[in-house]
């Protein structure tokens, strides 16, 4: 039955509720809407509406209504109902516009539609007295809403110099109890590891794009920033650029410069330059459909005739699919010539476990290494020493160039200042964190190079992951280009990186070390 007919049956007069809160968190946690109905819905009751709809909203008060949901809803309601008159029920006039040029639309457009306001605590009257009336209670709600956003915007930049982020947590974080009382950012594991990884990785070059820093987020089941559950790459290069997560904050709307922040850095200062110099020189190239996990090796093994990189692809049976390895180019010998999977991957892997160095040599080589740890502390102390002299300095600097600015007029000669200023806080940011790094560097070297040392003694765990990521990681770990691959030959010599390299010459001939064999008196067995 149609709301018309019901209206002739019963003669009652329809109504409509609207409801509204300022955020999506006073609507999940139950405050609002549900008293302000309830009100709404009593107050029908005794005048005998018969209510037929209910239209919440959770958005703020200010701004265009034709960008609330629930308001476009009941605007759309009653335009599909042109021959019915409802009355609009609405708990507060500040729950209906807190912005007067609004307010005073959505009067009109309500009107031109035939519907009546009826409010729980405003009385509208269609005369010229309640139209002023209106317009007043509407601007003091407008005034409100300024003061309150003015209030709100002035603790929170008073928050964000005393060094406390006051936003929406990034991945990686949560926010914690300070000490001094009020909030602060503290790292949310497992994620807060991931993210540094990501982050490091990216500076270092262990991944080259950003689209392969959003392939790694999206390998950890704890990181879905979509209903899909994948990574926007877009939030990748945000997360990229955000200084938050080497413990500095900055809001450039409020005229906050970068500072150091109170909450725990991710990544090193030092660390954050190098990804802003790599985001800068780095073309945002596309992610490869053709990497995936079940031919870890495609792109990374040349063909032995053309030296061109080879591709690989899966071919189907009689009983079910194999895999090859084949080179595409046109003028080579070998086109399309191609090699079964397990060869490939069996022969490199063959070649992965050879270079995995002798005990013997591996504790010579960490011995090494320790001792190069402990002559670089005393020149660390050293560094951290002129690190502090150089702030002095740069504080110096700074302070002539403010001088400078309050004494010229000078448009173009405040922005130069102005800019060298930002490069010097920047560059005693970095001077900062040296001056403090000496600690962090007495640290025990296990602390520092297990995994290092752990990837050295035996890289052929980390191949051994199932996901694509270790995989990828070991070829550029452990070799300083690509491999070689010949069908009669195998793999030829591999070009390794630096480490495996050096301790690779320790058993050439030339090394000056050899076996026992040959030796008066016989050496003991290496």
């Amino acid at each position: 039955m149609s709301p018309h007919s019901e209206h002739i049956r019963d003669g009652a007069q329809r109504a409509l509720i609207y409801c509204r809160v300022s955020t999506k968190r006073q609507k999940d946690e139950g405050h609002g809407l549900d008293g302000q109905e309830h009100r709404c819905r009593q107050y029908a009751a005794a005048k005998g509406y018969a209510v037929d709809a209910v239209f919440p909203d959770d958005v703020s008060g200010g701004g265009d209504f034709m960008k609330r949901p629930g308001m476009v809803a009941l605007l759309r309601y009653l335009d599909e109902r042109p021959n019915e008159r409802y009355v609009v029920i609405f708990d507060d006039l500040k729950r209906y516009a807190r912005d007067t040029e609004f307010h005073l639309r959505l009067r009109r457009v309500m009107a031109e539609r035939g519907a009546t306001r009826e409010c729980l605590n405003f009385n509208f009257e269609d005369t010229p007295e309640g139209k002023f009336f209106e317009t007043i209670a509407a601007a003091q709600g407008e005034l409100e809403r300024e003061q309150n956003g003015r209030q709100v915007t002035q603790k929170m930049r008073a928050r964000i110099e005393a060094g406390y982020y006051c936003f929406n947590p990034v991945l990686g974080y949560r926010y914690g109890r300070a000490e001094g009382g009020g909030k602060i950012l503290v790292p949310d594991e497992p994620n807060a590891t991931i993210v540094r990884d990501a982050l490091e990785g990216f500076a270092a070059g262990r991944f080259q794009t950003m689209t392969e820093v959003k392939r790694f987020l999206e390998g950890f089941p704890t990181i879905r920033e979509s209903r899909k559950g994948g990574v926007h790459l877009s939030l990748v290069i945000e997360r990229l650029k955000r200084p938050l997560y080497a413990g500095l904050i900055t809001v450039e709307k409020w005229g906050v410069r970068l500072q150091p922040g109170k909450h725990e850095p991710l990544i090193s200062v030092a660390t954050w330059r190098k990804i802003q110099d790599r985001m800068n020189g780095v073309s945002n190239a596309p992610a490869r459909k053709d990497l995936r996990a079940d031919f870890p090796l495609r792109g990374f093994v040349e063909c032995g005739s053309c030296g061109h990189p080879m591709t690989a692809a899966w071919s189907r049976g009689r009983n079910r699919y194999y895999g090859y390895y084949l080179c595409q180019q046109r003028a080579c010998t070998a086109r399309k010539k191609s090699i079964a999977k397990d060869e490939v991957e069996g022969a490199f892997e063959a070649l992965l476990r050879r270079l995995t160095p002798r005990p013997v040599l591996f504790d010579a080589a960490r011995s090494i290494l320790r001792d190069l740890w402990d002559s670089e502390h005393g020149k660390a102390v050293d560094k951290a020493e002129r690190a502090k002299a150089d702030i002095v300095a740069i504080d110096a600097k700074i302070a002539k160039l403010v001088s400078r600015i309050v004494e010229t007029d000078d448009d173009r000669l405040i922005a130069a200042y102005e800019s060298e200023i930002r490069s010097l806080d920047a560059e005693k940011l970095i001077l900062a964190e040296l001056s403090v790094q000496n600690a962090a560097r007495r640290r025990p070297f296990d602390d520092i190079y297990r995994t290092a040392c752990a990837f050295l003694a035996n890289s052929w765990k980390l191949w051994a992951s199932e996901r694509l990521e270790p995989k990828r990681l070991v070829l550029r770990l452990a070799f300083s280009d690509r491999l070689r691959y010949c069908a009669d030959e195998g793999c030829r010599t591999a070009k390794t990186a630096l480490p495996f390299k050096v301790l690779g010459e320790f058993l050439t001939p030339k090394s000056g070390l050899v076996g026992p064999a040959g030796l008066e008196p016989a050496t003991k067995p290496l």
